[in-house]
């Protein structure tokens, strides 16, 4: 039977997780110096879905996260997480389909595409929060991922970062494979059928022989 490899973005694909932890990190103590935990708290989660949470109270809050968070992609780093492209590559390779699967917005994914002109070739779809009904932990992303391909969430495998990536791909019925490249492997495990500490000299069929498929 067929099976689809699904995958998060950020801390999965591309190295930008460190990136994007030093941002909300100092948003968050510009504007919640309460709130020691903020960054960590909406990993995962759509920029729409933070900032309806936390930036709707005026337009110029609004406007003002829009504007430092472009301003901040624009001079970000884009490279790969060790291992991600050659697997990814492999999929292709040996006809697995392939979906992008991530929190993040289509202007942002433009921007990576123009940095990286080869990324979109290496998918074939890329969702973004705009597909989505609901943020992460929400499983309604990898749902609709699946029923793009005509399978079951049990005829997919999803690679995760985050806790509220986690959870959405638990709630989605799909085999979860945690990548602890950011968060310790303790804390990943209750949430996957397998954790990795990278992709790095894997093949899909390695993934597929560890996860029993």
């Amino acid at each position: 039977m067929q099976t689809a490899f699904l995958f998060d973005c950020d801390g999965v694909v591309l190295d930008t997780e460190p990136q994007y932890s030093r941002f909300w990190e100092r948003i968050g103590r510009a504007r919640f110096p309460a709130d020691a935990e903020f960054a960590q708290r909406i990993k995962g989660q759509t920029l729409m879905a933070i900032k309806q949470r936390y930036f709707a109270t005026a337009p110029a809050d609004l406007a003002w996260i829009d504007s430092e968070l472009e301003t901040y992609e624009l001079q970000m780093d884009y490279a790969y997480v060790p291992g991600s492209r050659s697997f990814l590559e492999a999929c292709r390779a040996a006809g697995f389909p392939t979906a992008l699967v991530t929190s993040s917005d289509r202007a942002k994914m433009a921007r990576v595409g123009r940095a990286r002109p080869e990324f979109h070739t290496l998918f074939d779809r890329v969702f973004t929060a705009e597909d989505a009904p609901r943020s992460k932990p929400a499983p309604d992303c990898y749902l609709a991922a699946a029923r793009h391909f005509g399978l079951e969430p049990g005829r997919c495998v999803v690679m995760e970062d985050s806790l509220n990536g986690l959870r959405a791909a638990r709630q989605s019925g799909a085999h979860v494979v945690g990548l602890a490249t950011g968060l310790p492997e303790a804390e990943l495990a209750p949430w996957c059928d397998l954790v990795l500490p990278s992709l790095h000299g894997l093949s899909p069929g390695d993934v597929l022989s560890r996860l029993r498929m």
